[in-house]
């Protein structure tokens, strides 16, 4: 027998409520979820966190100048990061360039356009 409710949920609840069900259990997958609202949406439009060991938090940036940027505002960032997680769990950035995707919105090699 199913219990009945007064009123429907809102769909946005009930999609929170199963994200966080789903989600891995890790520190990455914690740091992921609060990454946006540690360092802002137009850092978080440009670099992600994608993996994590023993503390050291690796972050994929879309170009080399923001690799450069992070590593200067690591400290900051660690900060931030270690408290919206209440803890200190990340002990250092370490900032990568991803390279770009062959034939997103470049030629591949030997065409022109």
């Amino acid at each position: 027998m199913t219990k009945w409710r007064p009123s429907p949920r809102q769909l946005g609840q009930a999609v929170e409520r199963l994200r966080d069900e789903l989600a891995p259990q890790t520190l990455l997958a914690e740091v992921q979820r609060v990454w946006p609202a540690a360092v802002g949406a137009g850092i978080a439009a440009q670099a992600k966190p994608t993996a994590e060991r023993a503390g050291v938090l690796v972050v994929s940036c879309s170009a080399s100048v923001w690799a450069q940027e992070l590593d200067l505002m690591a400290p900051a960032i660690v900060e931030r990061l270690n408290q919206t997680l209440a803890g200190q769990r990340i002990a250092r950035l370490r900032c990568v360039t991803v390279p770009p995707i062959e034939g997103k919105n470049r030629p591949a090699k030997g065409k022109s356009r």
